[in-house]
């Protein structure tokens, strides 16, 4: 494990990894080995955590072994093992002294078949409980609370296992920078529309010239950094920090979506390709020999998605970004008025459920049948694939259960299509393909 040194305003800073890498794999190692925030939370912290859990499940905890209560407690909080250390989780950086400080592949590093996939969105990550948890696990052992903590108690981190807050988050952050992302600590707090968003895939990243799903800002490393405006990081920082990120963006540069690892229908498969060529290829892309996307912005009202996400987002919010060191000064393309929400390219659709920005709906199935998207479904197995519908194991509910109702964190496991901001509606350019043409594209979807 790298060596670290803790500074006195409580970030950890961890040895760089080595020169004779290629960026990718300098990019790799400093998302997962160096830390750019202060701490969560400690070891101690997180081995105690199962101890404010609800019955049975802490007393199975109380029952396990530590590998089993560490797995419990994993699989909890949507945390995976990393691929070279499964003692570890994919989404924190931990260090010598033991402290647990997060970094992007907590929304960015999921799961698929139970194997771990970096660059997958995280669609179980349950950061509202975690910190809710930990946080009262801190004041059972009587530790200092982190910023996240405190942050919590004012701002919703993720109403929905799987989603969060993060647009606001830059929004409430960014506030309180000038354009060289000095601190301006005068300002009263911003003015936001709290939503929850699913995270894109990485390996998308590559094929777009402009980020979010809204297309407003002109890729590029610096607006990768957006996560590390906390008070304790100052302009400098940023400025020493970058050249860590030009191999972070070459890290996504290389990213690769996972084959669908079961049988595939060729001859379904080519069928449901022609039609998908007919109906969604002018938004979405081609794939095969000869790949293409076209980036298309679809108008808010074309698409019918829920636009809670597009109207959060002001013109000042997004020309403040353009014209800070993040849009380098205005040089790059900042798009402060969009007309609506740019539809993404698919490789790797099969394993990225759920599906539309807000991760409303939970398998490929549901997408093109607009009719039977349910109003309420829960995930009901983390390892477990829906081969025949092709996404989530989930069971489906007219209403949210009585339970889930006076229980909040049980009701984040539950995603609630009539709340505000997680409409499942529009994306209905489905329709146009006949019953025989989904089935053959859903086939077809699982080759990307």
């Amino acid at each position: 494990m790298s060596r670290c040194l803790l500074l006195l305003v409580g970030i950890t800073l961890c040895a760089a990894p080595a020169r004779g890498e290629s960026p990718a794999e300098r990019g790799y190692k400093f998302l997962t080995e160096k830390a750019y925030l202060p701490l969560d939370f400690d070891q101690a912290t997180f081995d105690n955590v199962w101890k404010t859990w609800p019955e049975p499940l802490r007393a199975k905890a109380e029952a396990a072994t530590a590998d089993e209560r560490r797995a419990l407690a994993f699989e909890r909080y949507g945390l995976t093992p990393r691929l070279d250390d499964p003692t570890r989780p994919l989404q924190y950086v931990v260090n010598e002294r033991g402290e647990w400080i997060m970094n992007c592949f907590a929304c960015h590093g999921g799961e698929v078949l139970g194997k771990t996939v970096p660059g997958l969105p995280n669609s179980r990550y349950a950061l509202e409980t975690l910190t809710e948890e930990t946080r009262e696990t801190k004041l059972l052992m009587r530790k200092p609370l982190s910023r996240m903590d405190l942050g919590y108690l004012v701002m919703p981190l993720g109403t929905t296992n799987g989603t969060t807050n993060a647009v606001m988050f830059g929004v409430a952050l960014m506030n309180f920078r000038d354009a060289d992302l000095n601190l301006v600590k005068d300002r009263g707090p911003a003015k936001m529309t709290h939503h929850d968003m699913d995270t894109p895939a990485w390996w998308h990243f590559k094929k777009k010239s402009h980020l979010y799903i809204d297309g407003f800002a002109e890729k590029g490393s610096r607006g990768l950094m957006q996560f590390m405006l906390v008070p304790e990081n100052n302009a400098t920082r940023f400025r020493q920090w970058e050249p860590d990120f030009e191999d972070v963006y070459a890290y996504l540069m290389s990213l690769e979506p996972p084959k669908y690892p079961f049988a595939v229908d060729a001859k379904l498969a080519e069928r449901g390709a022609a039609a998908f060529n007919r109906v969604c290829s002018s938004c979405h892309g081609t794939y095969g020999q000869e790949e293409t996307y076209p980036e298309k912005m679809v108008p808010i009202d074309t698409i019918g998605t829920d636009r809670a996400r597009f109207d959060a987002l002001s013109a000042a919010h997004r020309q403040s970004y353009g014209e800070s060191w993040f849009g380098h000064y205005g040089q790059q393309n900042t798009l402060t008025q969009p007309a609506g929400y740019v539809a993404p390219p698919l490789d790797g659709i099969w394993a990225s459920a759920p599906y539309l920005h807000n991760g409303s709906v939970p398998t490929l199935w549901h997408m093109l049948h607009v009719d039977e998207r349910p109003a309420v479904w829960r995930r009901t197995s983390v390892a477990d694939y829906d081969r025949e519908k092709v996404g989530l194991v989930v069971e489906t509910f007219t209403e949210l259960p009585p339970d889930a109702a006076s229980d909040k964190r049980l009701r984040r496991e539950y995603f609630q299509t009539k709340a505000f901001g997680k409409s499942a509606a529009g994306h209905e350019f489905v329709e146009e393909l006949t019953d025989e043409e989904k089935v053959a594209v859903l086939e077809y979807l699982k080759t990307l």
